[in-house]
């Protein structure tokens, strides 16, 4: 039997059940907790964290595990602990409380706030001694405790000052268009120019990537450089975001044994990973090797998008065909430790296939890390064959079977923990992902599982078809849905709409745009509150931007408004999606690695929407073609005859063979009957 049991105890999170038995009065944000701080007088201590983060399980180990701490904790404040992930909204405003006082952010976020939910003052992670300039979390209670009882009215004032300052700045770089827009300005070749120039300036051509470390995958940016490339055949753009790419793979980011990519690397040369895996970046990265691979035909980016999707369908997939969250990166206490390796222990297991393995991945007797090796790949497999005058398929073979003995042997450690609850975004952007692999690669299983998990989707989070929820776990859904839920939703169902010809999924997508609208617009500029407007337990609605971890719900907002508007030919879609554009323009311009999305989107307009429509009894077979193509700016429509609800699939008249229509503004030049002559058609536009 547990010592301590708090109000956590009755929480689905896995993060939230962590501290369940802490001695810390825990509660979680709810209208209890709100209230006995109003009651009592107490300040609010908010401690934001999530279940993969290494600094918050430190943390909860050094303080909230400690009952003289606790003591100190529960007499003087109210303390409430929220999961990130659960409640990203609320994750959001502390996030920025927290970066305006330090200038710097991160988790665990400790944020005191008054009884109404105003922050006053914060910080990351404390320890529990002073230690590097960075005072002691015992420390911080008491002067905050101190603070409370005699300065009550600094306090109010820091309260107000930082609330003002968290509204003003969900404005940033956003500008309300007003009148026509100047298209040729706003959305030139000398714009795309400034961008590619602009990401070129932080890029690493040597390890690939973007800044210093710690590096991330910057997708977006990856994304932007591929579809440049196809717009304007700069081979620097190519060359960059295959760097990229490969050097990800290569290194310890990328899981050699297991497949699936860890959430970032804390070097410059991607060897020595942050382990936790996310869903979303596994999700976002087979979606860039998807467009790499249709660019490049490089057998390097089928096989990292098999294996990261086996990963998934293994390690991260339940049996009600939902995906979970995330891979922890801690197991035993200890960051890696289920992911390296002693020379040791992989010479008994591989026996005479030893040693080229350990040549290969970079296995020595010191170790590459710490005392032990993640496995990294110093030189492209070609080269090695060559430099080791070993048939490429001999050398192959002899990996994939080493690989294979290890992955059995690592099966048998204990594993990190599994955060198993479901987020409606996450699973959308996974399913995105999919569809993206369906259409470049054929195989079927991808297909099944986009629609099985579309099916579970829409059977889970909502009751109405409208109202959805953000998490679900244990057959309970739960928090109303965010903007960038409902986003990534619309998406998934635009692509899949695209990999099956199932209308019925942009029906679906067309209505959630309409329920959107209504609920999360902002008026004056045309941009997306993060929360729709019912939701009472915020102290600010924000709009969210930034293309961040995850792609920015209001950029993707933008292209469903564009792409579901040229299906229904909604005008005022269209129009709007680019006033978003053109309102955000100087601050993606300046900063595309922060707007990548955004970037995108405004090439999209700059290359201009091909409308494409395939109709015929042959359709399916012409579709499942047509998209192992990379056409990125693009609405397709397929279906076995014309429909006149579709104004792209609307009065075209039968023919014997499958007809695909090049179409712009609904204007469609004679159809041609091969897919090849339709990628001769796109060339000459």
């Amino acid at each position: 039997m547990a010592k301590h049991t708090n109000k956590l105890a009755q929480e689905t999170s896995p993060y939230l059940l962590q501290h369940a038995h802490n001695p810390v009065d825990w509660h979680p944000w709810g209208d209890e907790a709100l209230n006995k701080a109003k009651q009592e007088d107490k300040p609010i201590l908010v401690s934001i964290g999530y279940a993969a983060c290494h600094w918050c399980h430190v943390m909860e180990k050094e303080s909230f595990e400690d009952e003289q701490t606790a003591e100190i904790m529960n007499e003087y404040f109210v303390n409430i602990k929220i999961d990130r992930e659960e409640r990203p909204d609320l994750d959001h405003i502390y996030m920025d409380a927290v970066q305006a006082m330090t200038g710097s952010g991160g988790w665990p976020l400790n944020v005191f706030l008054t009884p109404d939910g105003r922050p006053f003052y914060g910080g990351t992670y404390y320890p529990p001694k002073a230690i590097y300039n960075r005072p002691s979390w015992i420390d911080v209670l008491a002067g905050v405790a101190n603070a409370w009882a005699e300065k009550r009215a600094d306090i109010d004032q820091q309260a107000t000052n930082l609330t003002g300052h968290i509204v003003q700045s969900n404005s940033f770089g956003q500008q309300a268009v007003a009148g026509n827009i100047n298209m040729e300005g706003l959305f030139s070749q000398e714009v795309a120019d400034t961008m590619f120039n602009n990401i070129m300036g932080t890029a690493d051509t040597e390890d690939g990537g973007f800044g210093n470390a710690p590096k991330f995958p910057q997708t977006f940016t990856i994304g932007y450089l591929l579809r440049y490339y196809h717009l304007t055949k700069n081979e620097v753009a190519l060359q960059q975001a295959c760097l990229s790419l490969d050097k990800m793979f290569q290194g310890g980011l990328y899981d050699h044994l297991g497949g699936g990519f860890a959430r970032y690397s804390t070097d410059k040369e991607w060897l020595a990973p942050h382990f936790e895996k996310m869903l979303y970046d596994n999700a976002l990265l087979v979606i860039a090797l998807c467009d790499a691979y249709q660019l490049t035909q490089k057998p390097l980016y089928k096989q990292a998008v098999e294996e990261t999707l086996a990963f998934v369908e293994r390690e991260m997939y339940s049996p009600e065909k939902s995906f979970y969250s995330a891979l922890d990166a801690d197991s035993e206490g200890v960051e890696g430790k289920f992911y390296v390796w002693q020379k040791a222990e992989i010479e008994e297991v591989l026996q005479h296939d030893a040693a080229i393995f350990c040549e290969f991945y970079d296995v020595t007797e010191g170790g590459n890390w710490e005392h032990t090796n993640i496995l990294n790949i110093r030189k492209p497999l070609e080269e090695f064959a060559v430099a080791k005058n070993i048939p490429v398929q001999t050398l192959q073979e002899l990996l994939q079977r080493s690989r294979e003995k290890l992955l059995q042997k690592r099966s048998e450690r204990v594993r990190p923990l599994l955060d198993d609850k479901v987020l409606l975004g996450w699973n959308a952007l996974m399913n995105s992902a999919y569809s993206r692999a369906y259409s470049v690669f054929g195989n079927p299983q991808y297909e099944v599982v986009a629609r099985e998990n579309m099916e579970f989707i829409m059977k889970r989070f909502t009751n109405d078809g409208l109202n959805f929820f953000h998490t679900y776990k244990k057959e309970i859904a739960k928090y109303p849905a965010f903007l960038d839920d409902y986003a990534y939703l619309i998406q998934a169902l635009i692509h899949l709409q695209e990999i099956s010809g199932i209308a019925d999924y942009l029906y679906k997508a067309k209505s959630l745009t309409e329920w959107v609208i209504e609920q999360f617009s902002e008026e004056e500029t045309g941009y997306f509150f993060y929360t729709h407007k019912g939701q009472q337990d915020v102290i600010v609605r924000k709009k969210e931007v930034y293309d961040g971890a995850v792609p920015s719900g209001n950029a993707i907002m933008a292209f469903n408004l564009q792409y579901i508007g040229v299906v229904f030919d909604i005008t005022g879609w269209r129009e709007r999606a680019i006033k978003m554009c053109a309102g955000l323009q100087q601050a993606v311009h300046r900063y595309p690695g922060s707007f990548g999305v955004w970037a995108t989107m405004i090439l999209s307009i700059l290359g201009g929407i091909a409308e494409i429509a395939i109709i015929g009894k042959d359709a399916e077979i012409v579709r499942r073609e047509l998209l192992g193509h990379f056409i990125p700016f693009r609405v397709m429509q397929s279906a076995q005859q014309a429909d006149n609800d579709l104004p792209l699939l609307a009065a075209k008249p039968s023919s014997p063979d499958t007809q695909i229509y090049l179409c712009k503004n609904y204007q469609c030049s004679t159809p041609v009957n091969k897919v090849s002559d339709l990628i001769r058609l796109l060339k000459n536009v």
